[in-house]
Formats: structure tokens, sequence, C-alpha cells
């Protein structure tokens, strides 16, 4: 696994209170209605699977503080010849900076069997309060262990389960909380 971590703007520890999104599996397109649900956010994630840099432009234009990493699909053969430098700068793993402890991001597609994942992730990312992947398209939030292990699920129109989804965490010193957030699927 490669260890390099994303060098932006990682640290928003100092804050009072951060408001963070998190996408993933967009694989070339956000869904709108996930795009306004991230509108108010201080910083969006997208845990891998992005599928071109126009989506990280699209995010870029709802909020000057985006973190990204790689997903399994993001590798030159899939995405457009032009956006290959673009996506050279895209890490496999993030940390980000919190009010209240660290956020690791990757995409979890190194962290098989699928039956031992969440504990794969723990072991391997112990000083997270929460490990964000994507990967499955499955929305989940397993807090019945530290760390928290998150996936958003699918942003897109690829896969969604359900509908397109993504998670919403307040971070504050004293207190983190996480909701979710599914497009109703039109009959």
């Amino acid at each position: 696994m490669n260890k390099r971590v994303e060098t932006l703007q990682n640290d928003f520890s100092t804050l009072d209170s951060v408001r963070v999104g998190v996408i993933s599996d967009t694989h070339g397109e956000i869904n709108t209605d996930i795009q306004m649900q991230l509108r108010n956010c201080d910083v969006i994630l997208h845990a891998g699977d992005i599928g071109s840099f126009e989506v990280l432009k699209q995010l870029k234009d709802i909020s000057q503080n985006i973190i990204s990493v790689r997903g399994n699909n993001d590798v030159a053969a899939k995405w457009p010849c032009e956006e290959h430098v673009e996506l050279d700068t895209i890490s496999d793993v993030a940390e980000i900076k919190l009010p209240g402890g660290n956020i690791v991001l990757t995409h979890g597609d190194k962290f098989d069997p699928v039956a031992s994942r969440h504990n794969d992730l723990r072991q391997h990312f112990t000083t997270a309060k929460a490990i964000i992947y994507g990967h499955s398209h499955k929305l989940i939030c397993d807090q019945s262990g530290a760390p928290w292990v998150l996936n958003p699920g699918a942003a897109g129109k690829i896969r969604t389960n359900g509908g397109a989804s993504c998670l919403l965490i307040v971070a504050s010193e004293a207190q983190w909380e996480v909701s979710e957030y599914r497009v109703e699927k039109s009959v």
C-alpha cells in the first residue's frame, strides 16, 4: 500500500467545530441531491473511485477544502488522457485532523476479504477516531468499536444500493456526530 499522505490543508483541529461532507464512488458523476447536501460543509472528503477530475472541480465549486484519495478505478486507463497529470497528484491515503480526533481516508479495496475488512482497517489505522473508506458502494456507519469505520456509499449513479448517499460529520473537541443521507430513488 502506498503510504504517501496528501499534503493539502488537512489540519482543521484548531477550529471550534467542523462540518465534513463525505462521499465516495462517484465514477465520474455526482448526484445533484448529494451536491446540495454538501453545500454547507467546511471540508469535503472523497473516498475514491472519483472517475474524472471534473468531479473534483464540481466539489471545488462547493467548498475550497477538498481532500480525495484514489480508488481502484482511479487509474490512467480509466481517466481521460488530458487528466493524467491531475490523477498523479491524488494519494492512496489521507489523514485529516479535526477537533477531537483524526480521520483516515482510504478507498478500502486493499483490505480484503470483506468479512474482516472493518477489523483489518481498525488494526491498520489504530490512531484514528474514524476510518472512512469506499469501494463497496454500501452506506455503513460502524461505531461498534474504535476507531469508527464509515462508508458513505456511492454518490454517483453506479450501484447506489437503494439511492445515492453520503455522510455528514460535525466534529468538535467534545463530540462527533455522524448523520447519513440517502437520495430516495424515484420509481
